[in-house]
């Protein structure tokens, strides 16, 4: 079985208060670590994609586990990668790792300069490759910010992810993708996604009201969140494996 903790939507913006739910989420992971495979971070590390924000981030990002991070639609690639990962770049965040017999496809959704989604054609070439050279009994993870689906929360559906029948037409190529997990709503959810499972990460920033619960925007009320993936072996699915989705709030 894969275990994986799966953060988004964090929002370093310099307050205290931001960086207070963020750390409590981080330390709610660190001290359970030695239970768990990696750690995804699927974008809006930052508010305002500023240099200072990505300062602040890249001090607090920090855990003994593997971190697989890309970019959401508030985040400026050029900043990110330069303060992230050591080397600035304009091309799409993506990140391809096999860590303990799963591989790991963490792919960059985000638009320069747009807040809806798109894996680029080179992004869903890069992928295919990735996933042919693993072979077809490697079980795979794919992870972006924005989901390919609506939710039901009318602002959010607006920005989603779009040209999903690519996105399709690659798992009925490689049936071993066993899910797909994303950020973007701020809010938990699980649904499906080309006959596999999809599930949003809660927001560590923010909740966002479903349209029945307020007319405000954020929902003020709720707690920074996680949702840990488990991924187990399950000859009855079209993968093999089965996805499982357990969310969890963290005091902070």
């Amino acid at each position: 079985m894969f275990v994986v903790a799966h953060i988004s939507d964090l929002h370093f913006n310099g307050t205290r208060y931001n960086r207070s739910r963020i750390e409590s989420t981080l330390n709610y992971i660190r001290a359970r670590a030695d239970g768990i495979d990696a750690l995804l971070v699927t974008g809006d590390i930052t508010d305002e994609g500023s240099d200072a924000e990505y300062r602040e981030a890249g001090l607090v990002l920090e855990s003994p586990l593997p971190m697989l991070i890309t970019a959401g639609n508030h985040d400026v690639r050029e900043r990110f990668t330069a303060t992230l990962i050591g080397e600035e770049s304009a091309e799409p965040v993506n990140r391809a790792e096999l860590i303990n017999g799963m591989l790991y496809l963490v792919c960059d959704s985000s638009r320069p300069g747009r807040n809806d989604g798109l894996l680029t054609d080179d992004t869903l070439t890069w992928m295919a490759a990735q996933i042919t050279e693993a072979g077809p009994s490697t079980p795979v993870l794919v992870a972006f910010h924005h989901p390919p689906v609506t939710l039901e929360m009318p602002f959010m559906d607006s920005i989603r992810q779009t040209g999903e029948e690519r996105l399709v037409a690659l798992v009925d190529e490689h049936p071993n993708i066993v899910g797909f997990v994303c950020g973007h709503a701020h809010t938990p959810a699980v649904t499906t996604f080309a006959g596999r499972p999809l599930a949003v990460a809660p927001g560590v920033a923010s909740t966002l009201n479903l349209p029945f619960e307020g007319t405000d925007i954020i929902n003020r009320g709720q707690p920074p969140g996680i949702a840990f993936h488990m991924v187990s072996d399950d000859p009855t699915t079209a993968s093999g494996w089965r996805l499982i989705t357990h969310f969890r709030s963290v005091m902070f």
